[in-house]
């Protein structure tokens, strides 16, 4: 009965496997010039020193916190700053990042 009723899929064997679309490598260089997603923008900005406003919406003690330093790194979903007056490094992820600001000139690269 099972295989009468509920027909098990049945895919063509012309198919090609996913990993076959994805789009090929692109040049760091290229992606900063092409794309201007924040994270591109603070890698462009690396080494400057930063002031990041974050919210955490269902934190008491935490709600909004401003975390001062430099940038050392920046993902897709996170940056990473160091406060060179008291030694500590900060992974702030993006997802509570609501904006930066500046000390000076931002590099935007387009």
């Amino acid at each position: 009965m099972n295989g009468s009723y509920y027909k098990n899929p049945s895919y063509p064997s012309n198919m090609r496997p996913a990993d076959t679309y994805v789009n090929p490598p692109v040049a760091q260089t290229e992606l900063t010039m092409e794309q201007s997603y924040v994270e591109n923008i603070l890698r462009m900005n690396k080494g400057k020193k930063v002031k990041a406003y974050v919210s955490y919406s269902d934190s008491v003690e935490w709600r909004d916190k401003v975390f001062e330093g430099i940038i050392e790194q920046a993902g897709r979903d996170h940056l990473i700053l160091s406060d060179p007056n008291t030694g500590k490094w900060y992974l702030i992820l993006m997802i509570y990042l609501d904006y930066v600001e500046f000390t000076e000139k931002i590099n935007y690269g387009l």
